[in-house]
C-alpha cells in the first residue's frame, strides 16, 4: 500500500508541477493575474519594455524548471525502494516547509506581495502535508 500512495503523490505533485510551469511558460500574463491581480500583476511584469523582456524570460526559465522538477518526480514515482522513497519524501517536506519559511521573511517584506504571501504559504504547507502523511502511513505501516 505504501508504494501505491507513493505513486499517488508523487504523480499529484508532478501533474501541479507540470501545469503550472507550462502555464507560467506560456501564458505568464494570464497567470500573473489569476494570481495576484490585475494591478499587482502590472507593477511585477516591469514598467520598460527591457525590463519586460528580461522578466518574462525569467519568468520562461523559472516555468521550465518547474516543469522539468513535475517531469522528474513523475519519474520518481515508479521507485520502489521503500528507503529511497522515505529519503525522498522527507526532502519534499524540508522544500515545501523551506518555502513557506522563504515566504515568511522575504515575501511579505516585498509591497506588492504583502497580501499574497499567506495563501501560497497555506499552498506550502498542504503540500508538505502530503508528504507528512506518506511518512507516517508508511511509518505505522513498518512498526505494526
Amino acid at each position: 500500500m505504501g508504494t501505491s500512495l507513493f505513486f499517488t503523490i508523487c504523480v499529484l505533485h508532478s501533474t501541479i508541477a507540470i501545469t503550472f510551469g507550462s502555464s507560467i511558460m506560456f501564458y505568464l500574463n494570464e497567470i500573473s493575474v489569476l494570481g495576484h491581480g490585475i494591478e499587482t500583476s502590472q507593477k511585477l511584469l516591469g514598467s520598460t519594455p527591457n525590463d519586460q523582456l528580461l522578466i518574462q524570460i525569467s519568468f520562461s526559465f523559472a516555468g521550465l524548471l518547474l516543469f522539468m522538477v513535475g517531469f522528474l518526480v513523475f519519474m520518481v514515482a515508479f521507485v520502489k525502494d521503500r528507503d529511497f522513497q522515505s529519503f525522498f519524501a522527507k526532502g519534499c517536506v524540508f522544500l515545501h516547509v523551506s518555502m513557506a519559511i522563504w515566504r515568511v521573511y522575504f515575501e511579505r517584506k516585498l509591497e506588492d506581495l504583502a497580501w499574497h504571501w499567506p495563501k501560497q504559504m497555506i499552498g506550502d504547507f498542504m503540500l508538505a502535508l502530503s508528504w507528512v502523511f506518506f511518512l507516517v502511513y508508511t511509518w505505522r505501516e513498518k512498526y505494526d
